[in-house]
């Protein structure tokens, strides 16, 4: 029997099976902090410092100061409650000039009979955001884009004083006596949904809200369905969308409904 300690380097068994383990250690910290992090082209490490700290959790450099780019706009319009709250007459002339060619779809008085918006009476500003947000692509139609596109700032401005000037016309769908839903009223405060009418004007009304009464039931519906798909994204902090997102399809429709029976 051999006088050599057990756990001693002398010993060629427990020389080998340290060498062993230690092997084994090596190679699987390469594996975890190296290997498998630079083998993730998603992460896109800058070396082999990066992909270590990244695999051992510790916050990347690189990550921190890199910026995050939308995949899409934002609107860029600042709204206030003052904003455009005072138009002179020329303006509206002018407006009632260029709105010659929006006719077609909202109506020579600014009341539509093809599902467009009502713009009859419509805030100033809000419409003035919209086509600013359809100029600058953030939001998108096949329609109005292209009227957007040819408009200046002064042209939106003075377009929007013209249909904020128009008297608001009562729906063809009109029933005072439909009651108010929920959603309306009370929203639904375990889900995070705000009354409606806080900003739309039952209730209150908050900058950059449009009025919604006397308008198209299928408009509303499709507008609430895109922001809650994500397809309409121009909502300033994405307010109406984190709202749309809650809202389930019968609040949808009973919104939608009631707010086309309005005056």
């Amino acid at each position: 029997m051999s006088d050599q300690p057990l756990f001693s380097l002398r010993n060629p068994w427990f020389s080998a099976s340290v060498g062993i383990v230690g092997g084994i250690a090596v190679l699987s910290a390469f594996a975890g902090l190296v290997w498998l992090p630079l083998a993730q082209p998603e992460l896109k490490l800058a070396g082999i410092w990066d992909a270590i700290c990244s695999a051992a959790g510790v916050p990347r450099a690189t990550v921190q100061d890199a910026s995050v780019k939308q995949e899409f706009k934002t609107s860029n319009v600042v709204m206030t409650p003052e904003m455009l709250t005072r138009p002179d007459q020329v303006s509206i002339g002018r407006g009632a000039t260029l709105a010659q060619r929006c006719a077609i779809c909202h109506g020579p008085q600014g009341v539509s009979d093809a599902n467009s918006p009502n713009l009859a009476g419509q805030f100033a500003a809000v419409t003035y955001k919209e086509l600013s947000d359809f100029k600058a692509g953030a939001r998108v139609s096949v329609v109005m884009s292209p009227f957007a596109a040819a408009m200046s700032d002064q042209d939106m401005k003075d377009v929007a004083a013209y249909y904020a000037y128009l008297p608001r016309v009562p729906s063809k769908n009109l029933d005072a006596g439909l009651l108010a839903p929920a959603i309306v009223v009370t929203g639904a405060p375990m889900r995070n949904i705000p009354p409606c009418g806080s900003c739309h004007g039952d209730i209150d009304s908050k900058a950059g809200s449009p009025w919604l009464g006397g308008q198209s039931a299928v408009y509303v519906k499709a507008q609430l369905q895109a922001l809650a798909s994500g397809a309409r994204r121009n909502d300033i902090s994405q307010q109406m969308r984190n709202i749309a997102r809650q809202m389930t399809p019968d609040e949808i429709d009973q919104a939608a409904r009631y707010y086309e029976a309005q005056p």
